[in-house]
């Protein structure tokens, strides 16, 4: 990984691409249990240093993918927020693309995680002309939930589902509650 290149910019926070030394933020959000509380497992060191070059290459490839964030003022990497293809052909069409983040928990209750969606979504709408995008959770997770809201995405109770890589022995983790936002309903809302 080379020098970081600056995608998104908002008042407080740079997404961009990640570089070697942000390897210790993303080791650190990968194994903490806290962070990954609503998934059926932690990576290990190991895992989350050979996945840190694969979300660069995402990137290159789509033009989009999960950033890392940084706090302008502090040049300091406190978690990642992006787009991705949702990549689950038996539940969503192929070209679907969802939004998602995490944050180390030392910056969690700041609006960090809803300034970086907010800025992620104009990027998917605006800059890389995607009709609509999702946002999936475990039903219960009620922090990455209210971002989601609070980014204006709309509840499509219809398309709940049961995640298929969530093991049985997490029956908790299972369900999943569906949001999305459209293109058209976004550049209404930043209209009004």
């Amino acid at each position: 990984m080379t020098g970081a290149r600056v995608v998104l910019q908002t008042k407080r926070l740079l997404l961009r691409t990640w570089v070697s030394s942000d390897r210790h933020l993303f080791r650190e959000i990968n194994a903490d249990p806290k962070v990954m509380e609503f998934f059926p497992f932690r990576r290990s060191h190991d895992e989350a240093d050979a996945l840190l070059p694969k979300l660069n290459q995402m990137i290159e490839d789509n033009g989009f993918g999960l950033f890392c964030v940084e706090l302008r003022d502090e040049a300091e990497p406190i978690g990642f927020c992006g787009l991705s293809y949702a990549n689950m052909p038996d539940i969503f069409p192929k070209e679907v693309v969802e939004i998602g983040w995490r944050l180390a928990t030392r910056y969690w209750g700041n609006g960090y995680s809803t300034e970086a969606a907010r800025a992620v979504l104009e990027f998917g709408f605006v800059e890389k002309s995607l009709d609509a995008v999702l946002a999936f959770a475990v039903a219960d997770n009620q922090r990455s939930t209210a971002v989601i809201e609070r980014i204006g995405m709309q509840r499509i109770k219809a398309m709940d589902f049961d995640h298929p890589r969530v093991p049985d022995t997490h029956p908790h983790l299972k369900r999943h509650v569906v949001y999305a936002a459209t293109r058209d309903a976004w550049q209404a809302q930043s209209r009004a």
